[in-house]
C-alpha cells in the first residue's frame, strides 16, 4: 500500500499504542526555557521579572507564587522557568502525593537556600497537610512530632528559606489562609490566536516541520486558547503530512486534519456540539447539569469541568440561576435556526 493510501485512524492507532511517556517527552521539548521564549500572559512576565531581579539582589528567595489558571497554559513551564532565572534546583510534587505531613517534611528538609519546591494542583493537599505548610512558609520551621501518646515531644526544625511555586486550575478551594500566604498571585489567561501561531511556528521549527502561516492560523483557531491544545493538533497534524508524503504543512493539510479530529472551526469537538445540540433542543427553558450530562452520556463534573469552560468564553452558553441556555451564537455554531422573538421572551419570563 502506498504512503497515500495508509488511512489516516490507522496511522492514529498505531501512534496511540506508544508508550505515555514519549509524549511527555515531546510535551518537555517544546516548553519554553526563558521568558525570552515564552510568548503571552506579558503582564504575568513583567511581574515575575521584577521581582526575581529585586530577589536576586537582595539574596533572597523570592516570595511564594501561586499561579492559576486553566489546564495547558503554561504553570509547569513558568515554575522551571522561574527556578532558572534565580539559578535554584526545582524540585516538584503534587497534591494528592502529599497524603501525610511527613510526605511534606521529607521534601521541605531536602532543599537549599533558596531553592523552589513546585506543588501542581495544590488544591488537592489534604487539609492537615495544607496547615503543616503554613509555618514552613512564613518562618521556615516545621515542628515535627516525635512518638506518641505521654512521650510525644514536638522537635522544632530550621529549613532553608525557599520559594514555593503553587499551580492550580481550582483557586477557589484553597483555604484563604493558605491563598494569602503567597505573595505573588498570577492568573494565567486564554491566549489569543496571535499568539497561538508564534507558539505553533516555534513548536515546529524544534520538531523539523515546515507549518504555513495559515496552517498555523487554522490551527491556533480550533486550540480554545490553549497551547498544550496546539502543540498536540501540530502532532496529529504532522502525522497526516507525514503519511501523505507532503513536505509542508499547508491551510489544505491542516483543515483536513482537523476535519479527520472532529474539531470545528470554533475549536468545538463531538461532545461540544451534543451540548449544545441538547440545550437547541429546549430553547424555551435553561437546562440543569444533571440533565445535560444525561442527555450526552457524560458525567456531571465531565461537563463542568471540562467542555463548559470554553462554551462559555466563546459565548456559546450562559449559565443563570435556572441552569445552562444556548445562545443565539451558539446556536450559528452548530448550524440551528436562529430563535424566535417568542422563544426568548419565554426563555427570558422570570416564572418559565
Amino acid at each position: 500500500m502506498s504512503a497515500e493510501k495508509i488511512p489516516f485512524n490507522a496511522a492514529l492507532e498505531d501512534l496511540a499504542d506508544a508508550e505515555p511517556r514519549q509524549d511527555l517527552d515531546f510535551e518537555n521539548t517544546l516548553r519554553p526555557r526563558s521568558f525570552a521564549e515564552f510568548v503571552g500572559q506579558e503582564r504575568c512576565l513583567d511581574n515575575l521579572a521584577v521581582a526575581l531581579r529585586a530577589a536576586r539582589e537582595r539574596d533572597e528567595a523570592p516570595d511564594h507564587l501561586l499561579l492559576s489558571g486553566p489546564p495547558g497554559l503554561g504553570k509547569t513551564s513558568l515554575a522551571r522557568i522561574v527556578a532558572q532565572e534565580i539559578g535554584a534546583t526545582l524540585h516538584s510534587t503534587t497534591g494528592p502525593a502529599l497524603e501525610r505531613a511527613r510526605d511534606l517534611v521529607g521534601l521541605l528538609t531536602q532543599l537549599k537556600r533558596n531553592d523552589v519546591l513546585f506543588i501542581d494542583e495544590i488544591h488537592r493537599i489534604p487539609a492537615p497537610v495544607e496547615e503543616f505548610l503554613y509555618t514552613a512558609m512564613e518562618d521556615f520551621t516545621v515542628d515535627l512530632t516525635i512518638d506518641q501518646g505521654p512521650n510525644a515531644r514536638i522537635l522544632p526544625l530550621k529549613l532553608a528559606p525557599f520559594m514555593l511555586i503553587g499551580a492550580t486550575t481550582r483557586e477557589g478551594l484553597l483555604s484563604d489562609p493558605f491563598r494569602g500566604r503567597f505573595g505573588h498571585l498570577e492568573r494565567l489567561a486564554p491566549y489569543p490566536v496571535e499568539d497561538l501561531i508564534k507558539i505553533l511556528m516555534r513548536s515546529a521549527a524544534i520538531l523539523g516541520v515546515e507549518l504555513d502561516r495559515d496552517a498555523a492560523h487554522c490551527i491556533g483557531l480550533r486550540s480554545r486558547g490553549t497551547p498544550r491544545i496546539a502543540n498536540r493538533f501540530l502532532r496529529r497534524v504532522r502525522d497526516l503530512a507525514q503519511v501523505r508524503g507532503t513536505p509542508q504543512i499547508d491551510v489544505e493539510v491542516a483543515s483536513t486534519a482537523m476535519e479527520r479530529l472532529g474539531v470545528d472551526k470554533h475549536g468545538l469537538d463531538d461532545v461540544d456540539r451534543r451540548i449544545l445540540i441538547a440545550l437547541a433542543r429546549h430553547p424555551d427553558r435553561p437546562l440543569g447539569l444533571k440533565t445535560i450530562a444525561a442527555e450526552i452520556g457524560e458525567a456531571e463534573d465531565t461537563v463542568e469541568g471540562v467542555f463548559e469552560p470554553h462554551l462559555l468564553r466563546s459565548g456559546f452558553l450562559q449559565r443563570t440561576a435556572r441552569g445552562r441556555s444556548i445562545t443565539d451564537e451558539g446556536l450559528r455554531a452548530i448550524g440551528a435556526p436562529p430563535r424566535t422573538p417568542g422563544d426568548e421572551a419565554q426563555s427570558s419570563g422570570l416564572f418559565s
